[in-house]
């Protein structure tokens, strides 16, 4: 199987390299970027407008290029290494996917140049304080009222919601069941709609997030994202092509931090020789390597997996591949930091800013245990298959 980049996907790689790398390769710079509204560069945010960034995975009918989960992973590998700070996740992964699966001609004109020229920022508010992991456990409800539904409810955790302009936002419709797979609707709201209120705060790993209630936020009928009832299926889908997205994020910052360890080694002087010459410490950094590597190889196959038509076998994979990615990030950045004593800690050195964002995505989207129990639940990747 080639795993080589095309012409275009080198082309994107080398922009978004020379885009992110010059931004964020000074650590003081980058806590003044943290310190500007909604946490990161507007300035730059536009810049990835400008060179197309923010449309790659919309069709060319909808005035995107056309890409998919590999260009998401060129760009993701990128923002990664950077330990950049814009709302890509939020905005272009988890929000344009809905808009190009689930949204209308009308809404898709509507939304996507917005999104593409990055004057429109999107969250998806869906993760309630009581569901852990499991995506079809939802509270919040949605009655129907004239002209259109009443949403009443709370989100947590919504990743760039402090910045959004426009919500994604999930609620239960229909069924009995708090749980049900079927019964859920999502909804395209404006943040600043009245009966909306967010409370934004820090997250460990320096981005953004919030909390978000809905007090008896009315909403057109025009709002419905996808199908009515049938929301669930679509957060399934997004949230496997969001999870291949993480995992390259992932693999893009072990790539950093793998690297910056390496020439730690080289360069820290111990007893009048580099440190990288004592025999246990290139086991370890060989060690780290291949944990890397191991991850990378999950990267893409998620990539590859993301779109595959059967629900089973995309489930599976993305499970496994967030596993593997899950155990590559805790054993590179806790032997990153082993290896680098007390500075590999310290708030003025990268390697503790990727090992708290390799930290926290370890948590993202579902820990190891959840995704264990998903494959267990399915039986193996060869049934999946």
């Amino acid at each position: 199987m080639d795993f080589e980049y095309s012409d275009e996907q080198r082309m994107l790689k080398d922009s978004v390299d020379r885009l992110i790398g010059p931004a964020y390769d000074d650590l003081v710079r980058r806590r003044e970027t943290q310190k500007q509204p909604g946490g990161f560069s507007a300035e730059l945010w536009s810049k990835y407008a400008e060179l197309g960034l923010l449309a790659v995975n919309f069709s060319e009918e909808d005035g995107g290029f056309g890409g998919g989960p590999v260009e998401t992973m060129v760009v993701m590998e990128a923002i990664g290494r950077g330990l950049a700070l814009e709302p890509y996740l939020a905005t272009v992964v988890f929000g344009g996917n809905f808009l190009r699966l689930g949204g209308t001609a009308e809404q898709r004109a509507q939304t996507i140049p917005a999104v593409a020229d990055g004057s429109l920022k999107l969250a998806f508010a869906h993760v309630e304080r009581q569901a852990r992991y499991d995506l079809f456990d939802v509270r919040t409800h949605a009655r129907k009222s004239a002209g259109g539904y009443t949403i009443e409810g709370d989100k947590s955790v919504v990743v760039h919601g402090d910045s959004a302009d426009k919500l994604i936002v999930s609620a239960r419709t229909s069924s009995a069941s708090q749980r049900d797979r079927h019964g859920i609707t999502l909804f395209l709201v404006d943040a600043d709609t009245p009966g909306i209120s967010r409370r934004d705060f820090p997250t460990q790993d320096g981005q953004r997030g919030a909390s978000v209630s809905f007090g008896s936020v009315v909403v057109p009928d025009t709002a419905i994202l996808g199908t009515l009832d049938h929301g669930g299926e679509l957060i399934e889908q997004v949230t496997d092509i969001a999870i291949a997205a993480v995992c390259a994020e992932a693999v893009g910052a072990m790539t950093a931090l793998h690297a910056l360890t390496l020439d730690y080694l080289k360069t820290r002087r111990q007893f009048g020789v580099p440190i990288g010459s004592f025999q246990a410490l290139q086991h370890k950094a060989v060690d780290m390597f291949t944990a890397l590597e191991q991850a990378r190889s999950m990267e893409y196959y998620a990539a590859m997996m993301a779109t595959a038509p059967s629900h089973t076998a995309r489930r599976a994979a993305i499970s496994a591949a967030k596993v593997q990615i899950n155990n590559s990030a805790r054993f590179v950045g806790q032997t990153a930091v082993q290896l680098h004593g007390g500075i590999g800690v310290t708030m003025e050195y990268r390697a503790g800013h990727y090992f708290k964002r390799l930290t926290m995505i370890e948590s993202l989207l579902g820990d190891t245990d959840h995704h264990m129990r998903q494959i267990d639940s399915i039986g193996s990747l060869l049934e999946a298959a």
